[in-house]
């Protein structure tokens, strides 16, 4: 990520960190649960605490909490303290969301380590993250704010949690249904939910906090969706390419994700059609057989040969170039910010192509 950035993520990282500790105090827990801890002990907040700590601090690209900076910078740059301060709400999320992603799709690999049911166990990696989608909250409870700008970004994080789950339930259901498949058009509705849901969530705060109008925060959310989705795509790509860091080449067919490049190679040849039958006995072999089958790489080649991969990496950087166009025009050629958020994502595409 390009070095002007430093000391954003230096911060970020700093109010990450102290909205989830290392070690439990009286003061975090009294924020987070209202009341003296009594007979709870250290081991009963660890079993919430170490399985979503523990993948925060694996990494990550961190670009979510850092568009919510820029988005606020964009607005009015002597309220980026209180912005910060939220940074928490949308990587807290992202994290909750990873962890509950890996036991759906059955993944073993997250950040180069075990996912964390494998390593916690299914029951604390499913209520730690549980957990962690309303921990996310707690920054707004702290902020330094009205009580109005509190009930507003508590609206949009909660809208905005029913959408991600929604383009969640999206995907968990086509890719378990073999048969299925669904139109481009229904495919982009369901990262824009899945995955450009947080990149929204990213935006609205920033400008909401900032003082931005509703018109402003609703549009800059739209816009940031956008992104969000050119991103999904971009990952859908590495998956078939290079391989998503930390996982494995050809996961996405193992699991029958019915992502954008399968979702082409259907509408080109047809669903009924030689060559998709060919295509879907090979999601079936690798299923069946694992990540090892033969048929992952059949699969890669034979979308590959067709042009598809290709077609599907323009369409996400075209979903991102526009989207930090529309950014420069809703806040104004040569605002600062808007550059800055252009930046951002200019300099992340060549990183994941």
């Amino acid at each position: 990520m390009n070095a002007q950035f430093t000391s954003y993520l230096t911060r970020i990282e700093k109010e990450i960190a102290i909205a989830l500790p290392s070690q439990s105090s009286k003061d975090w827990a009294m924020i987070s649960f209202g009341k003296e801890s009594g007979c709870i002990n250290d081991s009963h907040w660890n079993a919430l605490v170490e399985p979503t700590k523990n993948l925060i601090d694996l990494g990550g690209k961190r670009w979510r909490p850092l568009l919510l900076v820029l988005c606020a910078e964009s607005i009015c740059p002597q309220k980026m303290d209180r912005a910060y301060h939220l940074t928490p709400l949308v990587e807290f999320v992202h994290t909750a969301s990873l962890i509950h992603d890996d036991i759906e799709d059955s993944s073993d690999m997250r950040r180069g380590k075990p996912a964390a049911y494998i390593t916690y166990g299914m029951d604390t990696a499913i209520n730690a993250a549980s957990w962690l989608y309303f921990e996310a909250a707690a920054c707004i409870d702290t902020l330094d704010a009205d009580t109005t700008t509190k009930e507003k970004l508590y609206a949009s994080y909660a809208r905005e949690l029913r959408r991600l789950h929604l383009g969640q339930a999206m995907d968990i259901t086509w890719h378990k249904n073999a048969d299925f498949c669904p139109s481009v058009d229904e495919y982009i509705a369901m990262v824009k939910n899945k995955t450009g849901t947080l990149a929204s969530l990213s935006a609205k705060t920033g400008t909401l906090i900032a003082g931005a109008d509703n018109a402003v925060v609703e549009r800059a959310g739209n816009i940031a969706a956008e992104i969000g989705a050119g991103f999904q795509i971009i990952d859908d790509v590495i998956n078939l390419t290079s391989g998503n860091p930390g996982k494995k080449r050809g996961d996405d067919i193992v699991e029958g994700k019915k992502s954008l490049p399968v979702l082409m190679f259907m509408q080109k040849y047809g669903t009924d059609s030689k060559e998709a039958k060919i295509l879907r006995q090979c999601f079936t072999d690798a299923h069946n057989d694992g990540i090892d089958s033969p048929a992952v790489e059949r699969a890669i080649g034979i979308l590959s040969e067709s042009n598809v991969i290709k077609k599907s990496r323009e369409q996400g950087i075209t979903f991102i170039d526009d989207g930090c166009s529309l950014f420069k025009e809703l806040f104004g050629n040569g605002n600062n910010g808007a550059d800055k958020i252009s930046s951002l994502f200019s300099s992340m595409i060549p990183a994941i192509l």
